[in-house]
């Protein structure tokens, strides 16, 4: 039985009721996300196991789907989600694999430029436990979300051997090898670390949280390059953190993080095709962060692939960053939620440079505007107090990445105050 849906893709306004599924129950939360950014080949006759790692304990789990960039439809035919039996392993808890329907069907259709929700599936998950979602959609446009991440830590995905797998919880079909970076768009069977096919977001309709704080960003949300010890997201250090928090009071955090993005409308700095790194930031706001479930506040860091330009756009002027972040903030007021401004980090541009120059400017807007309910200096918090046009050096990876002992510095840094009111 196929359920054809053509359902819009989810806004705020419908994001709590019948959208490709059942209706959302009240009090539901998106407990995580990887936000999808292009069309990158089509899906082989294999089944994708991914894996997502869900930030606070929940029951009743709904996953969307999502196509929003393929110009032909995604044919699911077949769906499953169990629980892995240990962290970023394909092999799942006998017992917990469960199939998911799409309004009782067991397949569905995703239209291009569509999205579904599962109904609700029986499960119940624990703090940073691991989901793994099986999909069979064979001849299907691959809308990802690619990233190089750290060794074995989700999102993460195993394409399999061939055939429909979905719902068999061993790993027979899922091989650990070869291991394929994620930031390599690719097909073959393997383990792909940092890459999601369709699956955009994980929602609980019981959720252990008041609700969810989505941080909308770059690559350095995104957690690109933060390499090396502990080996965390600063998002999913702030995460543990807000879980030492009774469960009245914690949200759940769920990643909107695109490597490459900007947070103006223009064209990328990296990529003509415009598949890279997902629509700018004011493009994807109703998709990535306003049809979150359970959303109180976006946490906003984002503006250096803007500042920095590329080979496909010349750096953008203070001007144009701060005008793009008002924007959003201003989008984010008008529906009764709270935003965060976060500085943008050094970016090894020299002191008295344009791109220096702005990149101070848009700073001191952010901290003084009154624009953002809250400010986190993450500028002040990295910073080299010797040279503050570059990050300090055992808290680097790059010009404009934190390794991961800098995401656990700026993760650990947050008042929790800040996205909790």
């Amino acid at each position: 039985m196929v359920a054809l849906v053509t359902v819009p893709t989810l806004s705020a306004a419908n994001s709590a009721g019948a959208v490709g599924g059942a209706a959302v129950a009240h009090g539901a939360a998106g407990v995580w996300s990887a936000s999808l950014e292009g069309v990158h080949g089509v899906s082989p006759d294999a089944t994708v196991r991914q894996i997502a790692r869900v930030s606070v304990p929940g029951s009743g789990i709904r996953v969307r789907l999502g196509n929003p960039f393929g110009s032909t439809p995604v044919v699911v035919r077949e769906a499953w989600l169990g629980r892995p039996i240990a962290p970023g392993a394909p092999k799942l808890v006998n017992g917990s694999n469960k199939r998911l329907t799409f309004r009782g069907a067991r397949s569905v259709t995703i239209a291009p430029g569509q999205s579904v929700i599962s109904d609700s599936v029986p499960v119940t998950v624990q703090a940073q436990q691991d989901v793994a979602v099986s999909i069979y959609a064979p001849g299907s446009p691959v809308n990802d979300h690619t990233f190089p991440p750290f060794a074995y830590d989700p999102p993460a995905s195993y394409i399999g051997t061939g055939g429909n797998t979905a719902a068999d919880p061993s790993d027979a079909s899922f091989p650990g090898y070869p291991v394929i970076p994620g930031n390599t768009s690719s097909t073959a069977a393997g383990y792909h670390p940092g890459q999601t096919w369709w699956l955009d977001l994980v929602t609980a309709d019981r959720p252990a949280a008041k609700g969810t704080l989505v941080t909308l960003g770059d690559s350095i949300t995104d957690g690109y390059n933060a390499s090396g010890p502990p080996g965390q997201r600063w998002t999913d250090v702030l995460a543990d953190r807000l879980n030492a928090l009774p469960a009245s009071a914690r949200v759940a955090v769920a990643n909107a993080g695109i490597s490459g993005n900007t947070v103006s409308v223009q064209p990328n700095p990296y990529d003509p095709t415009g598949q890279c790194c997902g629509p700018p930031a004011p493009q994807r706001l109703d998709r990535d962060v306003f049809s979150v479930p359970g959303l109180r506040t976006v946490l906003l860091l984002e503006g250096t692939n803007d500042l920095g330009g590329g080979d496909n756009a010349p750096p953008a002027s203070s001007a144009q960053v701060i005008g793009a972040m008002r924007g959003i903030a201003d989008r984010v007021h008008g529906r009764h939620l709270r935003i965060v401004g976060a500085t943008i980090l050094p970016m090894c541009n020299a002191a008295g440079s344009d791109k220096e120059n702005n990149r101070l400017a848009v700073n001191e807007w952010i901290r003084t505007s009154g624009v953002f309910d809250e400010v986190l200096d993450f500028d002040a918090v990295l910073r080299d107090p010797a040279d503050p046009t570059v990050m300090i050096a055992d808290l680097r990876n790059d010009c404009y990445h934190p390794n991961a002992a800098g995401d656990a510095m700026l993760g650990r840094y947050i008042p929790l105050s800040a996205v909790l009111a």
